[in-house]
């Protein structure tokens, strides 16, 4: 059972702090050997949080009870941390803990030097704060999150979600990272390459535009054209293509792309299935045409995803 620690301390930001104990905190007697999670502090409580709010967290002096810190944010104009912090995130670091920070939170990292030499974000909004500050980290720009299995920076607020879903598919596998998802009301994994800000406007009929999206979840197995999920959602083939770009930040091709990567990932890692057969369950034309994508967006090819990932 892997053991976690969220990490408050004064003016703490609230959204971030919540979205951290809904990901790894909320009991889940669903599943199996979920994770052992306390809100901690280094600072004797109680704490007030973002909305002048006040929480009464776990103080403590170290994290050898820990496996894994989430850093739901940090200062970006004071980031200094304190010594006895430091000391214990060096640690936990070095014994092999995993160490996750959403949003500002890289900046504590960064400031101890944990992301030296490593990729590296936040949220837009503090970019050229923190390359000029750190300039010996590698900051990648306009992604969700970063992650190597170890270390995870996620950018905006809201993509600390996407980061907690990414380290629980690791941990549990697919199924249980969709069903945590479903339960979040929040779409199973986007990739961590995506792009943090998306001009979003209001769609017109938003229920007609998600409803065809749907359809063509429900339907990967067949030929799906761009001109049916414009006609599902009621809208011209242009003004579909030019909303739907601006709402995902992607083409509906690449969407559908992606969609069929999702489904086949999961049954690489649940199943025995030969990989065409896999192909044809996801819609691909054929099983080259799976690799293809598999080693454009993912880097690794079908064969090595199960290699890593497989659970049978």
């Amino acid at each position: 059972m892997t053991r976690v620690a969220i990490l408050s301390y004064n003016y703490t930001a609230f959204f971030e702090l919540g979205c951290a104990v809904e990901l790894f905190a909320l009991p889940r007697p669903e599943f199996d050997n979920w994770y052992q999670t306390e809100v901690i502090s280094f600072e004797s409580g109680p704490l007030t949080v973002t909305g002048g709010m006040q929480i009464l967290p776990r103080v403590v002096t170290s994290l050898d009870d820990y496996d894994m810190l989430v850093i739901p944010s940090w200062s970006s104009s004071q980031p200094e941390v304190p010594e006895v912090l430091q000391r214990e995130v060096v640690n936990l670091r070095a014994r092999g803990g995993r160490l996750l920070s959403f949003c500002s939170g890289s900046f504590l990292l960064a400031e101890i030097g944990l992301l030296d030499g490593l990729q590296a974000t936040t949220h837009w909004r503090y970019a050229e704060k923190f390359k000029a500050r750190y300039p010996r980290v590698s900051y990648v720009e306009d992604v969700l999150y970063v992650y190597d299995g170890r270390i995870g920076c996620s950018a905006g607020s809201a993509a600390g979600i996407d980061l907690g879903i990414e380290v629980i598919r690791g941990d549990f596998g697919y199924e249980v990272a969709n069903q945590v998802a479903r339960r979040l009301v929040i779409a199973a994994h986007r990739s961590g390459g995506q792009a943090q800000f998306v001009e979003t406007p209001i769609i017109e009929k938003p229920n007609q535009f998600a409803a065809a999206l749907d359809w063509a979840i429900a339907n990967l197995d067949k030929p799906i054209d761009i001109d049916q999920l414009a006609e599902r959602a009621r809208m011209a083939r242009r003004t579909f293509d030019r909303r739907f770009r601006a709402s995902l930040g992607m083409t509906p091709k690449d969407w559908l792309t992606r969609q069929r990567l999702q489904m086949a990932r999961g049954l690489l890692e649940s199943s025995n299935h030969p990989m065409d057969v896999i192909a044809g369950k996801c819609g691909f034309d054929n099983a080259m045409t799976m690799r293809h994508h598999f080693r454009r967006l993912m880097q690794l090819s079908p064969g090595q995803f199960r290699e890593q990932f497989g659970r049978n």
